[in-house]
């Protein structure tokens, strides 16, 4: 029985946390299933949010990364 833990940046979901997880859950359960032959009822998917002010690459939290990007890409 595969469980699957999915740890993401709470802000990603932020307009519509509810369709983003059911569509993330549905293709990861299907790619399971697929591969393994099991059932998608037997597969477990738990989703972990964490701000993006409490995610860091290296010393640098992820709001502000992408805060950097955005000023970089206008």
């Amino acid at each position: 029985m595969p469980f699957v833990r999915i740890t993401i940046v709470r802000e990603t979901l932020a307009d519509d946390p509810a369709a983003k997880k059911a569509a993330i859950r549905s293709q990861v359960t299907a790619a399971i299933a697929e591969a393994t032959g099991l059932s998608e009822r037997e597969i477990s998917v738990v989703f972990d949010e964490v701000d993006a002010s409490n995610w860091y690459v290296g010393r640098t939290d992820v709001g502000t990364l992408r805060s950097r990007s955005q000023k970089e890409s206008t």
